[in-house]
């Protein structure tokens, strides 16, 4: 059996995530020739081969493809580790509970608090980005997540819905309206991938529509910006339409738009009284 080296895994990751051997070593603070030696070393040690490379540029084996699905968590577990075993030695005694912008979690913390008066609660906002990934990493015992999510390797509890809300700009044709069916927003242009709202995209009935490239936003700010200037239409849950309330942005119920969810997850190898509890107080 091999015994995986954690570094030359994030080593592989990195050149995987980049597909450019010169990108990744600058990303790593190595030189170029030092990453590929380690990736040498990883392939003869797993014994298959990871990438090919060509005069097109570099590509994942099928064997590569496999090892960056496990490699993550794998990774994200590691850091996890490492963050519990540093808290443990300094006598932290800490809970650290994550939330998506929008969600009030005030109450459930509270109450943890005053049943532990000599734990420190602490919380963390997320994001779509990293909702998941902060309790995979460590940096969050449970979180407060919004779906869809990749729920591999984590327990999941939901808690409730609430209603879906289109956020369009104070000009748009619909402003003003208190309801609208998706039928009415088909020909917009969805600020989102169509694939989280598949009944928006059932009701998208020109092919324009569902294929136009949805932008990368890092923030939900990002994402109203392109609203209020009019280049979009977007789908948010109520809680979040109403924490961002701006002059330039109305929303409106949407009939036939299915509500989100909000759901606790906390890493599934994980046994703590905590958690538990709090997923209790959460629920109740």
């Amino acid at each position: 059996m091999t015994d995986l080296d954690l570094r030359k895994l994030r080593y592989f990751v990195a050149v995987a995530e980049h597909m450019h051997f010169g990108r990744a070593a600058e990303q790593l603070y190595i030189a170029q020739p030092v990453l590929s030696r380690q990736i040498r070393a990883l392939e003869d040690e797993l014994g298959v081969q990871l990438f090919e490379r060509d005069r097109r540029g570099t590509a994942l084996t099928a064997a590569g493809e496999q090892l960056l699905l496990d490699a993550r968590p794998l990774l994200e577990g590691a850091q996890a580790l490492h963050r519990r075993a540093v808290r443990a030695a300094h006598g932290t005694d800490t809970f650290t509970v994550g939330f998506m912008p929008g969600l009030i979690v005030s109450a459930p913390v509270r109450a943890m608090a005053a049943r532990h008066p000599e734990l420190t609660v602490e919380l963390v906002r997320t994001t779509w980005d990293d909702q998941t990934t902060v309790v995979r990493d460590g940096r969050v015992d449970i979180s407060f997540v919004r779906p869809p999510i990749d729920s591999e390797g984590l327990r999941t509890r939901p808690l409730y819905t609430e209603p879906r809300v289109v956020l369009v700009s104070t000009d748009h044709p619909l402003a003003g309206k208190e309801s609208v069916a998706l039928a009415d927003l088909a020909d917009d242009h969805l600020l989102q991938d169509p694939d989280m709202f598949p009944e928006w995209r059932a009701a998208a009935t020109d092919p324009r529509a569902q294929s136009r490239p949805v932008p990368v936003f890092h923030s939900v700010e990002e994402k109203l910006e392109h609203v209020a200037v009019g280049r979009g239409i977007a789908f948010l849950p109520l809680s979040v339409a109403t924490f961002y309330t701006r002059p330039d942005i109305t929303y409106i119920a949407v009939s036939d738009l299915s509500p989100g969810e909000v759901n606790l997850v906390w890493d599934s190898v994980r046994r703590s009284p905590l958690i538990d509890e709090f997923a209790d107080l959460a629920a109740g």
